[in-house]
């Protein structure tokens, strides 16, 4: 039997060095712990002394393995090796040809500390695929990382305590507007968001179930059809309906309506990174003088285009938003990543293309559980 020593800060290091010149068939004998040699041991930390004992008809073996020169140690196959060693020490009476006797209660200790290491490497094996877990929980159902960088930062044993605490992060974050709408109101936002249908549910909602008094403007002239297809539910629900193409347009149209309940006026979609476009659209809002402004986003907005709708719309200073299309994804994360980036509240979502009836205001706890992935749309 071959019997070493070594001089090590820790049980890792003790380990690797056994399994790199002794072999993984290699045992632990004992372990205590010394004071470096000489006046400057006093000043520094203990050091482990760690014996360990290899049978001689496994020394060739051994001499083989040290041979192959490995450039890394497996992390599998440390933990293998750790629990072989556990395995054995219970298992084996330690054998007469060693020299040293050992105390039984320090092999008892020996196994003990060896358990207890193991059981924190494999309790951060499992915390590190529980955070992976829940990465591939949060891509799935489309949420910014970037966005949950607190909550990411713990540590979850499971992943369902990390879904409690991301319910309770969205019951302060998610906000719904309770504003009764009156007077003039403005949608805004990018091209092929839906806001002309979208202008038409409101229309038919707030004129058909809401029973107010309402009037329509749009200066989406630029459009092929969209005059025309706000123009035909405008005759279908009997609202009246102005066409405006200047500033001076706008200031007649808004006078003609003043005796509406609630005038709802739709804007050209506009590119956030084009500014020249935003400060004309700006300048219409100005003329309306408008009551409310209302951002409206498609829940299918790719989350690397949100941040800079947003930032290009500021100048607007929309005050509430508009989900569009909910009806067209299975995932809705988006709608966290909006909210949560523009700190507005969510006015109303759309599910659908039927006129009025797809618009609706959502409860809390339906926008919680469609961006948790507990609930879908369709």
């Amino acid at each position: 039997m071959v019997i070493k020593k070594y001089l090590v800060k820790n049980m890792n290091e003790a380990l690797t060095r056994i399994r790199y010149e002794l072999g993984k068939d290699a045992i632990i004998i004992s372990q205590r712990k010394i004071r470096e040699s000489g006046i400057k041991g006093y000043f520094k930390p203990k050091l482990i002394e760690v014996t360990a004992a290899l049978e001689n008809n496994k020394i060739d073996k051994k001499n083989k393995f040290a041979r192959e020169k490995e450039e890394d140690i497996d992390f599998r196959n440390s933990l293998d090796s750790i629990k072989k060693i556990i395995s054995e020490k219970d298992k084996k009476i330690i054998k007469e040809e060693v020299k040293e006797e050992v105390n039984s209660e320090n092999i008892k200790n020996e196994v003990k500390e060896i358990k207890e290491l193991l059981n924190r490497v494999i309790k951060n094996t499992n915390k590190e695929e529980e955070k992976d877990l829940i990465s591939e929980y949060l891509r799935d159902i489309d949420i910014d990382e970037k966005l949950l960088i607190d909550l990411l930062a713990k540590n979850y044993d499971n992943i369902d305590e990390f879904k409690k605490d991301f319910m309770d992060l969205l019951e302060k974050e998610i906000d719904i507007s309770t504003n009764n709408l009156s007077g003039k109101v403005v949608l805004v936002g990018p091209t092929g968001v839906g806001k002309t249908t979208t202008i038409a549910k409101l229309a038919g909602r707030l004129a058909l179930i809401e029973k107010k008094k309402v009037g329509l403007i749009t200066i989406d002239t630029y459009r092929i059809g969209a005059v025309e297809q706000l123009k035909t539910y405008a005759e279908i629900m009997n609202i009246p309906f102005k066409v405006v193409i200047t500033l001076k347009e706008m200031e007649g149209a808004v006078k003609e309506l003043e005796s509406c309940d609630v005038i709802l006026v739709d804007t050209t979609g506009r590119s956030s990174k084009n500014t020249m476009q935003i400060s004309e659209l700006r300048a219409f809002i100005q003329k309306v003088n408008a009551d409310h402004i209302m951002l409206v986003m498609s829940g299918t907005t790719k989350n690397r285009d949100i941040q800079t709708i947003l930032e290009g719309y500021n100048e607007l200073a929309y005050e509430e938003l508009i989900i569009t299309k909910l009806d067209e994804t299975s995932t809705y994360g988006c709608v966290y990543n909006i909210v949560k980036r523009s700190n507005k509240p969510i006015a109303y979502i759309t599910t659908g293309q039927d006129v009025p009836d797809d618009i609706k205001v959502p409860s809390k706890n339906e926008i919680e559980k469609l961006i948790l992935g507990e609930e879908t749309i369709c």
